[in-house]
């Protein structure tokens, strides 16, 4: 290897480690026998809150909590009601994160307002907004494909690989 392409290299793994370290989630960088990386992305219980609160959008729901378990998350909130404020429903669903084709995918089931099945179209929206909000937390960088996603009762884990 030639000295420009040493640099480049050193550069290119110090650049990725920066990015990666700035991020909101925290990372760890291995470089694969191919020049490739594995970065591993972590978020917390309290960033998903965060993003599945900014995913749902909705005013009216108030005090969401995620609580993390082994493969999945159970979300659970109060929803005021839009013709009086002093009531509420239950909001509650599952969550199941996964990677297809490189790709976050998300999947809520049993998605209920109160004992009453949420609809099927907010339910795709929910989804497709959770994948891409938690996807760009933490892919970071265009060149990667997810490889796995694991849900632990401590923390949500994205393996990534990322080319030059």
């Amino acid at each position: 290897m030639n000295k420009v392409s040493k640099r480049m290299s050193v550069l290119s793994v110090l650049l990725v480690t920066l990015l990666f370290l700035t991020s909101a989630c925290k990372a760890n960088i291995s470089r694969n026998g191919d020049g490739s990386f594995t970065v591993e992305t972590t978020i917390t219980q309290q960033e998903l809150q965060e993003v599945i609160t900014a995913s749902i959008a909705d005013p009216l729901v108030k005090e969401l909590t995620v609580s993390l378990q082994s493969g999945y998350a159970l979300v659970s909130g109060e929803r005021q009601r839009l013709n009086d404020s002093s009531k509420t429903d239950t909001l509650s669903f599952r969550l199941d994160l996964s990677a297809a084709n490189g790709q976050l995918t998300s999947s809520i089931s049993n998605a209920q307002l109160d004992d009453i099945i949420v609809e099927q179209d907010r339910v795709d929206l929910w989804n497709q907004t959770i994948s891409n909000r938690l996807a760009i937390l933490g892919q970071k960088n265009k060149k990667s494909t997810l490889q796995s996603v694991s849900i632990t009762p401590d923390i949500v884990t994205m393996t990534w690989n990322v080319v030059r």
